[in-house]
């Protein structure tokens, strides 16, 4: 199992990117968690197999047709085994 903490920058909020992620991850069979941060950033962690987690980042790189990623920065973790995919409160 894998874990990554991934932080997107660009334009990334106001254009569906956390339910559109909500969606791919939940397609891929990943758990955890995406949401806005103040900073104009979105935020998120994503654990499962290798390949669902590459699965995911790579649509994180690019985000729904209505953003423009500048950025996707990604931090491995330790898995935890969670269950789920939510859309989390902004942070």
């Amino acid at each position: 199992m894998r874990r990554v903490h991934v932080v997107v920058t660009g334009e990334v909020q106001g254009v569906g990117y956390r339910y559109t992620m909500q969606h791919v991850a939940t397609d891929a069979g990943v758990s955890g968690w995406v949401r806005n941060r103040y900073d104009g950033s979105v935020e998120a962690e994503i654990e499962g197999t290798d390949d669902q987690v590459d699965r995911v980042l790579a649509w994180t790189a690019r985000g729904p047709r209505w953003g423009r990623v500048r950025e996707a920065r990604v931090t491995e973790l330790s898995p935890t085994g969670g269950s789920g995919f939510e859309v989390r409160r902004d942070a």
